[in-house]
Order: structure tokens, then sequence, then C-alpha cells
């Protein structure tokens, strides 16, 4: 831990994490945010229920049933559009924070919201949820209980006193929770926390959301099924023309990730054309849902029947394919247009439409095989979460033989779109509101050295015993000084330091100059570092005191034996620059005489 004090340091236990056992405390604040996980996904799950039959069936009931419109035939695309102009007026009068995916606006939250979540946004998520997919909105339940899970994690946070980094360890846990309780992918879960939402990989915010995840899978039995979501049987024999076929597959599900986010955003940019207001943007977006639904029905609400065909493999292809192109677009547009609803649902829906169309170009294997790849590989892609997926996949179907190809798929398809695309489905919506994302983690090169290796060893100093009148006349007379200088005593021990502003001051108010520098700084506080600590610890106390040169002393003996100022900190940063873009060849093959 670093000292929370600037101005004095204590001795470091350096060690491979900076977590302390206050992490305790929030693996303990986990388990409720478990618990509430479970509830919000129970409650989601039977809202979405309950609109799907007061809309197409005209029944108050929580059984989960398929859409079907041959009670309404042709006025079934008037649902659709009522339950989205109803999600405007929701996002308009309540919170504009319950459009979209869900996972963009948990990631900003985060970022630029102290991970602060409205209670109304827990509410309303689920409700205008509901009613998007209940309505025949073709989303997954997963965008929804994300932000909604976070919101519960949120809430019991900000009824504790925490830090902004704490907030977000809770927050991403009820996410988690979420998550699992749905699909029950407790392993996927934490993956997605890792590569979407944390933006960190440490124990203090990891073990938390572990946490919350195993409370939810403990808890999820009770109030919803057990076993996987989409279970499929069979044992996947791995070869090199397998793991070809899947990494091809995966190729083509990258160009289609690209395809997809293009689709969804080249909407968006359609609708802030329009000279009306976004509060009826979603009901435009509810026509196009609505006549869609006429064409392919099955292309309405969440579709896991559609998974659960495609990984069993008894759909036509030209089934496959209408569905294909009809869930794309009336899923791309319904998005752009602002409704609420997730992502991760229709990508498993149009990756496995992709895999069983390019299964007659691929070696030959069990039904459903090529469309679980596809599942895999489109959501990867497409969400720029490669392990999340492959992981996700797999624990939807409890069929882990599959790990190899899946984890191919996803690959080559992340690879794609992270050389042809600057940003995925979930961070382009934040970069167009002005917040750039870099999901690359890595080590800070500060806390990789130490301070003596980094400091500037002799110093320039001046002694307590100075005048005045020197001080003035060193700042007046050097073409090029530092800004400070630490004033030391006969021991060479730092008692103080003196600035230009100082000898500015001194200069304008005569009168002062025989007095010493020990009787004209007496009494400051002293900023100063150890050489042992490391040079990240120096960086934020610069940050934070605002001083550009912090004298290093010695532990023991309290002497002075160097400097850093901000040219050192910065040659730390050259060296990492110079490590990513200098290539070099250390062994070389020897030429023949």
């Amino acid at each position: 831990m670093r000292d929370t004090n600037p101005l004095k340091p204590h001795r470091m236990r350096l060690a491979d994490f900076t977590t302390d056992r206050r992490v305790i405390f929030l693996m303990g604040l986990a388990i409720p945010v478990g618990v509430g996980g479970v509830i919000s996904a129970w409650v989601l799950l039977h809202l979405i229920a309950l609109c799907t039959n007061l809309a197409y069936r005209g029944e108050w009931s929580m059984t989960t049933q398929g859409i079907t419109l041959e009670n309404l035939g042709p006025y079934s695309v008037l649902v659709p559009v009522v339950g989205c102009f109803i999600i405007g007026l929701m996002a308009r009068y309540g919170s504009d924070k319950i459009r979209g995916h869900g996972i963009p606006e948990a990631m900003e939250a985060i970022l630029i919201g102290r991970s602060r979540i409205q209670p109304k946004v827990a509410i309303l998520k689920p409700l205008s949820s509901a009613i998007s997919i209940g309505t025949g909105g073709p989303f997954g339940a997963e965008g929804p209980i994300i932000m909604t899970g976070g919101a519960i994690g949120s809430l019991l946070a900000q009824l504790v006193r925490l830090t902004d980094h704490e907030r977000k360890s809770l927050l991403v846990a009820g996410a988690a929770a979420g998550m699992t309780a749905v699909f029950s992918t407790p392993v996927a879960a934490v993956l997605l926390a890792v590569e979407l939402l944390l933006f960190e990989w440490k124990p203090r915010s990891f073990l938390p959301v572990v946490v919350a995840v195993l409370v939810s899978q403990a808890l999820r039995g009770y109030v919803l099924d057990i076993g996987p979501l989409f279970e499929l049987g069979g044992h996947f024999e791995l070869s090199p023309l397998t793991l070809f076929g899947a990494v091809a597959l995966g190729l083509v599900a990258g160009l289609a990730s690209g395809m997809c986010t293009y689709m969804v955003y080249a909407t968006e940019d359609f609708f802030e054309k329009l000279p009306i207001h976004w509060m009826w943007w979603p009901a435009l977006g509810g026509v196009v849902i609505g006549i869609g639904g006429l064409i392919e029905p099955a292309a309405l609400g969440v579709g896991y029947d559609n998974i659960r065909h495609l990984l069993a493999g008894n759909v036509a292809m030209s089934g496959v394919l209408l569905l294909l192109v009809v869930k794309a677009i009336i899923w791309s547009v319904s998005l752009g247009s602002g409704t609420s609803g997730g992502v991760v649902a229709p990508l498993l829906i149009l990756g496995g439409a992709l895999g069983t169309l390019m299964a007659p170009l691929l070696p030959a294997s069990d039904p459903g095989f090529w469309a679980l790849v596809g599942m895999a590989a489109l959501m990867g892609g497409t969400m720029r979460a490669p392990l999340t997926a492959s992981i996700f996949a797999l624990e939807l179907t409890g069929n882990f033989s599959a790990m190899v190809p899946v984890f191919a798929g996803c690959m080559a398809a992340y690879g794609v779109t992270v050389l042809l695309l600057k940003r995925s489905i979930l961070t382009e919506k934040i970069a167009r509101r002005g917040l750039h994302i870099l999901h690359e983690y890595r080590v800070d090169p500060f806390d990789l050295v130490r301070a003596s290796e980094v400091m500037t060893a002799p110093v320039e100093t001046f002694s307590s015993t100075d005048t005045v009148d020197r001080v003035v006349s060193h700042y007046s007379t050097i073409d090029e000084g530092h800004t400070s200088y630490p004033v030391v005593d006969e021991q060479n021990h730092v008692v103080a330091e003196v600035t230009r502003a100082d000898a500015l001051e001194w200069a304008v108010q005569p009168g002062d100059e025989g007095r010493t520098l020990h009787d004209m700084l007496e009494g400051r506080d002293v900023v100063y570092g150890h050489p042992d600590e490391l040079a990240g610890a120096i960086a934020d106390r610069m940050a934070v005191t605002g001083v550009g040169r912090i004298p290093i002393v010695d532990r023991d003996n309290g002497k002075l034996v160097g400097i850093i100022g901000r040219k050192d900190l910065f040659r730390v940063r050259v060296r990492r620059i110079a490590q990513e873009q200098q290539r070099s060849a250390f062994l070389r093959p020897s030429r023949s005489k």
C-alpha cells in the first residue's frame, strides 16, 4: 500500500499486488449484491414473459411462451410500435440511461460517473427492456440485466463510505451476478467483468466479482431452471482440418462483426438526421420490427428457441437465411433507434445462422457444431471479448469438447475486428459521447523501477546558512536553472526547499537580503522520497502536492542522495516507448567467409 499522506513516505511492502485486507470487507458486501443479481434476473425474465403474453395473447400470465402472431395477424405490426413508443416516453421523462445495449451505459457509469447509478435506472431499465422484448424487440436479456445488476451493486455501494474504485468493484459484481443468474455462466460472467467492465486486473476488484457470481450461481437453482440453457450433447473430435475450418469461420465472422457494427451505427446516424425528437425514434424502429415480424416471426423477441434449433441442426437452409437477414435488419434498426435491449442473444442467433450456412463448405461434423463455433466467433468479434465469448458458448451448452475450435474461431474473429475496426459495437457508442477507451491492460512502467534507478545524483543544493541575497543573485544571473533546489544542513539533511518563486518574492520585497535560508524557510513541509520507493509512488506524490522536484533521502541516515524531477520520470516513459517501437535482432546467422 502506498501511504495516503504524500508528504510522509513510509517503508513500502513491495509485493505482486497492492490489495490489502479491505478486500475482505468488499467481498462481504458482494454477498448481498449476488443475491440482488438473482432477484433482478427473476424479475426481469418474468416481466418479459408477462409483457409477451399481454401483448400477443391478451393474457395476464408469467409463463414463458414464444411469440405468436396468430391472434393478431397483420395488426401485430402495431405491437412493437406501441411498445417502442412507451420506451421512448420512459426514456424522455424517466431516464435516458435506459436507451441502448446496457453494457455501454455500465461502462460509461464506471468511467465518468464515478460508478454511481441512479435508483430509478434500477427500476426503469428492466421494465423498459421487458416491454421492448415482450412486444417483439429482437434483443437479449443480458444487457438489461448487466445494467440492472450493476445498479444494485452501485446503490449498495453508495450507502457505504467507499472509494470510486471500490464502488466500481461492487457495480461490476452486480452486473456479473445478474448475467450469471440469467445464463448460468459464472466463469464467462467473471471474464466479461475483466474484459469489458473493470478496466483493470486487481484482486481488490476480481475477488468481490467472483464472490457475487458464486452466490448468484448457488442461488439461481432455487428460482430458475438448473443446468445449461442450451444443452448440446455429443463429443466433438478435434482434427487439424476441423481447426482450420474453425479459423476460416472465425475470419468470416470477424467480417460479419464489422458489418453488424456498421449497420447499427449507420442506422443511428440516420435517426440523428431526422427533424424529430429522439423520443419518437424507437416507435419508428418499431415499425421495422413489426414488418420484419410479418416476414419472419421467428426473428421477434429473444429467440432462444432459434438458438436451440440451430444447435440441433434441424432448420432448413432457406429458413436460416431468412432468419439471418430479417434478424440482422430489425435488430440493427431497433438498436440504432435507441430501444432498450441487449446484444448477446441476437449475436448468438446471427452467428449460429452464419455457421449453419457455412457448414456445407466446412469439414463434416455433428449437427450444431458449426453453429456453436459461429455463435461464439460472432459474439467474440463484435464485442471484442474473445475469452468471454469462448467460455460463454461452452457454459451455455455444457459441451466443453468443442473448446479448442470455439476458441480458435473466437480468436480469428477478434483478430479481424481489432485490425479492421477502431472500436467495437460497445465502445463506439461511448466514443460518440466524447469518451475514449483504451482496452489494453498493461503494467504501469513507473511501478517497475525504483527511485534509485531514475534519480539524478549528485544534487545541486543550497546550504541552510546561505543568505537570501545569494539565492536572488543565483536566479537572476543563471540562464537555465532548476525551478527549485533542496536546502541542506551541515549533515546533508534536507531541511527545506527553495524555489524560483521564493527568489522573485524576495527580490521585490527588499529588507531580508542578509537573512539565512534557515530563518526564511523554517517550518515549511518538505516533500521527499526514499531510494527504495517505486517511481510510481514518487510520481503520485508529485501529482498530489504539485511540486516539480522531489529530494531522495537515505532511509536510514536521512542524508540527501539524489533528486527526481519530471524529466527523470519522463525517461521511464521514453524507455517504454523504445521497447515497443525499436526493433532489433540479437541472434544473427553467421556469414561464411
